[in-house]
């Protein structure tokens, strides 16, 4: 019989979507796609501080657990767009909440931290 999904058992898969969402590139890369349809050089533009190899490892990642859809275009240049899935849009509103309580917050975390 199949066990219920269970984050805190380290050998859940739960476990490694969480990795995959919760990741600092991943929230990004999920706030980001939240707004629009993004080329990678947008994406990049975007996420400030993210390397080339990062950002296509994680979008890679995300598209493997389905919350991200590559779309490539037989254009000359060759154009891609990653966006989200629905079920990416669901993840998404998520990890936005925790950004934008961040963002709201961050003031009052760096008055703690200099205390």
């Amino acid at each position: 019989m199949k066990h219920a999904p269970d984050v805190f058992n380290a050998q859940c898969p739960s476990r490694e979507v969480l990795t995959h969402v919760t990741s600092k590139w991943g929230v990004l890369v999920l706030a980001a796609l939240a707004d629009r349809t993004h080329r990678f050089s947008e994406l990049r533009r975007r996420i400030d501080g993210v390397s080339e190899k990062m950002l296509a490892q994680t979008l890679a990642v995300l598209e493997t657990d389905g919350f991200v859809l590559r779309t490539a275009y037989p254009e000359v240049p060759p154009r891609v767009e990653y966006q989200l899935t629905p079920l990416g849009r669901e993840v998404a509103r998520k990890v936005g909440g925790l950004v934008e309580w961040i963002e709201g917050n961050l003031a009052r975390v760096e008055k703690v931290r200099a205390a």
